[in-house]
């Protein structure tokens, strides 16, 4: 310090130095305000000058009590320096709440006299309660010479300096803090209504009114400045009408709310928000018990049970209030046995997320990630589910609730020991950051000067040392508390259930496996007693293996919790572990690598595809180990691969079971990436990168399949005497293949030069036989169905024929609806020059130079309808039905071919086979209005999307919604609508479809 002292002599005098080194920061207007009125002979003061420099913010401390001592009178200044020099008790709490709190500065400068309310709270162990407080209210009030609204804000910043000065100075703790908090707000809540009956005394007499607490005040554990959540319950007094009584208590509600509520010259209490009423703030403000009771018997969400947990009556009629807490307490400790319980709950905790704005984030002690929010959550989830059995639980405090269920063992000692620290730093955080300006705020200032006394007045609570750098330790404080929250958050309402079932080390919480179940119930399994036999294998034991199963298992049961089928991702996680487990980069990948452990859990219960794909080779899981995570590869990548383990197979039959294990694995990669939203943000564009993935799959499968039974004939017969290739038609052909899609083809050959025709057609035949034999055969491989139903006479005719067979029926025989179903074919395998002259062959059938005749119009309309008509199964939805129902895929590729066979000889961005594709050149040829297109295609995308997510969910391919109702949401999930919105999915499905429908009807049919 000598040396600092030395430096800073050539700048600074003699008397700045002593105040630098006692923490001010602008010691020249320290001195400035030292040697002003009132404040004489006080820079020689070594005990105030200490006093001031032990503040949060000494600058800020001697400017309230210069501004303080200036607007008092000459006695009051008097007095006030007499009790600054003699009293250490008075000089520490005046000197804190001006060091921390320019509001009550303000109020101190304006109203001198009320620092004596400091003096009445002079003896540490004295604990104000509702009472004191409302006596305090009433004799500020009625002994006022002003408006009772003004000498009602007066009054309770009066208290509030006292409640604050005690806070400050350690008298009391964060929780007698929040109470006190909460018990003033009751009483000025009281004073409020006692004016308002004293200004409508008609009112008062015809009504019986309390005022529920809800929320913090609720739960005695108000902020410094917070809204006060109120419900309002009347009854009639004897004699009156229910209306009338409702009607009066309604005027004595609105009139305490303005009391309380409007700006005067003294400023605002605090908002009463009375919006947690039944219907919220469009239900009435007032309802009798009866009517209370009604609406939560019948209307109330989940929420607004998790909300009447804090319920405390806190003024008003006390005898009603207590009967309206009685009477609801037994539906609030049901809640959790609702049907939707945990949907709600997830519902409500995303919305809180998504209500933050995204530059806040980092800043919010509340509603962020590790914030107050996540303790207050986790505490309530768990009281709601064990509150039903255990009345121990029942309290509105939140760590009062907390250490209910650490003494019940609902959570480890040591788990709620270190939640409780850390809800009381961040509470205590957040008060002092109201404490400053008086307003409601949850964000951290980003002011470094703020920052710094926030350190300083919360030196105590810090595990670090703030006297070098304190807004560096803070910082610091503030992040391992918010770490330790989410993590704790994370893994609280789940670690327990493997104390139930495994055995884990002393401290751990007790919970019995009858609490358990309840618990996994809550979560939304709907077979616990399964669950907790999958957790107690997973976990039991002292192999390093269970050992980082329990560290995984706590965060991993939350991922499946979010999910549409929490039982599902549990057993095919145990199933793996089961395959894996003793590998040592599959334990080593999921433990050190959180995202590969979270991709896993999301891939595990989003559905069966990707998880059945998975158990059939379970080493496919590394792939998520990826930073980039799962992409589908492209069409080049996978036909080498293909063409490789092809070739080194020794047989046909082996050869292409290699090729359907690499597409086995590739189809595990997309639909992973595709459950992961990794195709893309944009529903269409995902939508067009899982076809192309699909179709590329499909096609190197083809071309390894055809390469090995071309081998496998050669090897036993002698060269092939026919060349072969294979046309991709329908979805395949368009690039628009679904998880469930076949593989529609055609097949020519072409007798190789001096070869007999009828020997190259049996070569060919027995070729293609086989290739689809072979990929359509029983195997732990998924199979690959090649249907070929699309050819020349159908299953009646021959299954391979020449390009010259092909061009003498198409010349001779073919139908409009073959032409049509020529718009999408494509060579996808085999002989390319081949391929290339048969789509040239094609080309004059499905782009006909003269558009489309009269009588082929009017055919393939009939044979639209007569499929509407015919195909459609038995009892099923026409609205629903994604293929061939109204609005479906079929209406919008019959009405886009329609257009190609018309017009796709003069427009060239026709001649696609890709349906969005041509759309798009149909608008771009004014063809098609451009509203009329993005209606056909919002159907056309949200069908596909549809009939790939029941495949995924299912793991059978489906043409409607899935009936049962978890199948439902794990489909509403894929498509991005959150959980209990399956309904909205279906309306929205059916109104799209509807909308598209109308298209249709103008377009292809040509009706008015």
């Amino acid at each position: 310090m000598a040396v600092e002292e030395q430096r800073a002599g050539s700048r600074v005098s003699r008397p700045e130095i002593r105040l630098v080194r006692r923490g001010f920061t602008d010691p020249a207007k320290a001195v400035r305000l030292l040697d002003g009125p009132g404040l004489e002979g006080l820079a020689d003061d070594p005990v105030v000058l200490d006093a001031l420099g032990a503040t949060a913010d000494p600058d800020l401390a001697l400017l309230g009590l210069a501004r303080l001592l200036e607007a008092a009178d000459e006695a009051e200044r008097h007095t006030l320096r007499d009790t600054l020099t003699t009293s250490k008790p008075l000089r520490d709490r005046l000197l804190g709440v001006l060091g921390v709190s320019t509001a009550l500065a303000d109020h101190l400068a304006r109203h001198p006299h009320d620092w004596h309310a400091l003096v009445t709270f002079e003896l540490r162990d004295m604990h104000p309660g509702p009472a004191d407080f409302r006596r305090a209210l009433a004799e500020g009030v009625r002994g006022a010479g002003r408006s009772p609204e003004n000498a009602l804000r007066i009054a309770y910043r009066r208290c509030l300096l006292a409640i604050a000065a005690r806070d400050l100075t350690g008298t009391t703790d964060l929780a007698q803090t929040a109470a006190e908090l909460a018990d003033l707000a009751g009483a000025t809540l009281q004073t409020a209504l006692d004016l308002a009956a004293e200004q409508d005394p008609e009112a008062a007499a015809a009504c019986r009114l309390a005022v529920i607490g809800m929320g913090k005040c609720g739960g005695r554990e108000l902020n410094y400045v917070s809204d006060v959540d109120v419900i309002f319950v009347a009854e009639p007094r004897e004699g009156v009408d229910e209306h009338a009584a409702v009607k009066a208590a309604t005027r004595l509600a609105a009139a305490l709310t303005r009391l309380c509520s409007d700006t005067t010259g003294e400023g605002t209490i605090w908002p009463v928000d009375a919006n947690l009423r039944p219907e919220g703030r469009n239900g009435p403000l007032v309802r009798t018990l009866a009517s209370h009771l009604a609406y939560y018997q019948r209307w109330a969400k989940t929420w607004e049970f998790q909300a009447l947990l804090k319920a405390r009556p806190v003024a008003g009629d006390a005898e009603l209030g207590a009967a309206y807490v009685e009477a609801l307490a037994p539906m609030v400790w049901q809640a959790a046995a609702r049907e939707n319980f945990v949907t709600d709950v997830q519902q409500m905790r995303r919305r809180v997320i998504d209500s933050i704005p995204a530059p806040e984030v980092d800043r919010q002690l509340k509603l962020g990630p590790g914030g107050l929010r996540d303790v207050e959550f986790s505490v309530q989830l768990l009281q709601l589910v064990h509150g039903r059995t255990d009345p121990a639980l029942r309290s509105g405090n939140t760590l009062e609730a907390l250490a209910a269920l650490s003494r019940g063992g609902y959570v480890g000692r040591a788990d709620a020991a270190s939640l409780d620290t850390a809800y009381r730093f961040l509470r205590s955080l957040e008060h002092r950051i109201q404490l400053h300006r008086l307003r409601r705020t949850h964000l951290m200032p980003t002011a470094e000067a703020d920052q710094r006394r926030l350190a300083r007045s919360l030196a105590a609570l810090i595990n670090d040392d703030t006297r070098s750098d304190p807004v560096a330790a803070l910082q610091r404080e503030w992040k391992r508390h918010a770490v330790e929250v989410r993590r704790l958050h994370e893994k609280l309402f789940y670690r327990p259930l493997l104390d139930a079932v495994a055995e884990l080390p002393p401290g751990a919480a007790g919970l019995t496996p009858e609490a358990a179940r309840a618990r996994l119930e809550a979560l939304g399994y709907t077979d616990p007693a399964a669950a907790l036999r999958h957790i107690s294998a997973l976990a039991s034991g002292v192999s390093r293996k269970a050992a980082i199963q329990r560290t995984l298992l706590p965060v991993l049961l939350g991922w499946f919790a979010e999910s549409a089928d929490p039982d599902a991702g549990l057993l095919n996680f145990r199933q793996v572990s089961d395959a894996l487990g003793r590998t040592p980069w599959y334990l080593r990948l999921l433990r050190d690598e959180s995202a590969a452990a979270e991709q896993l859990a999301r891939v595990l219960s989003a559905g069966r595809l990707a998880p059945d794909l998975l158990l059939r080779a379970p080493e496919a899981v590394a792939m998520l180990g990826d930073p980039q995570g799962p992409v589908p590869r492209g069409r080049a990548a996978l036909q080498s691969e293909t063409l490789a383990a092809v070739g080194r197979a020794g047989s046909a039959a082996a050869a292409v079971a290699a090729a359907r294990s690499v597409r086995r694995r590739e189809l595990f990669r997309t639909a992973a990436a595709d459950v992961l939203g990794r195709l893309g943000d944009d529903p269409a564009e995902a939508l067009d990168v899982a076809g192309e993935a699909l179709t590329a799959l499909n096609a190197a499968t083809l071309q390894g399949a055809l390469r090995a039974c071309v081998a496998g004939w050669e090897a036993e017969h002698g060269d092939l005497p026919t060349r072969i290739a294979v046309i991709a038609m329908g979805r395949f052909g368009g690039h628009e293949l679904g998880y469930g899609s076949d593989a529609d083809v055609l097949f020519v050959h072409e007798p190789l030069l001096g070869s007999l025709e009828q020997d190259a057609a049996r070569a060919a035949q027995a070729v293609c036989n086989e290739l689809r034999t072979l990929l359509a055969a029983p195997s732990t491989e998924p199979p690959l169905l090649v249907d070929a139903d699309l050819r020349p006479e159908g299953r009646s005719g021959p299954l391979v024929r020449t390009l010259a067979s092909y061009a003498a029926y198409y010349r001779r025989w073919s139908h409009a609806w073959e032409s049509q179903a020529l718009l999408r074919a494509e060579p996808v395998a085999g002989d390319e020059e081949l391929g290339a002259r048969f789509r040239q062959l094609i080309d004059p059938l499905r782009y006909p130079g003269t558009g489309v005749p009269e009588r082929d119009l009017v055919e393939i309309r009939r044979i639209k309808a007569r499929i509407e008509a015919e195909r459609l199964p038995r009892g099923a939805d026409p609205t629903t039905h994604t293929k061939i129902g109204r609005g479906g895929l079929a209406d919008v590729e019959w009405t886009v071919q329609l257009l190609q066979l018309q017009h796709g000889h003069e427009v060239p961005g026709l001649r696609t086979t890709r349906t969005r594709a041509a759309l798009a050149a149909a608008v771009g040829a004014g063809l098609v209005e451009p509203a009329d297109a993005e209606v056909l295609e919002a159907a056309w995308v949200l069908a596909s999307r549809v009939r790939s997510a029941v495949m995924l969910v299912r793991g059978r391919p489906g043409d409607s919604f899935p009936g049962e109702a978890r199948e439902l949401a794990g489909v509403a999930r894929y498509l991005g609508y959150g959980a209990g919105h399956s309904g909205e999915l279906v309306d929205d499905y059916r109104r799209t479809t509807r909308r598209a429908r109308a298209v249709v009807d103008r377009l292809f049919y040509g009706s008015a």
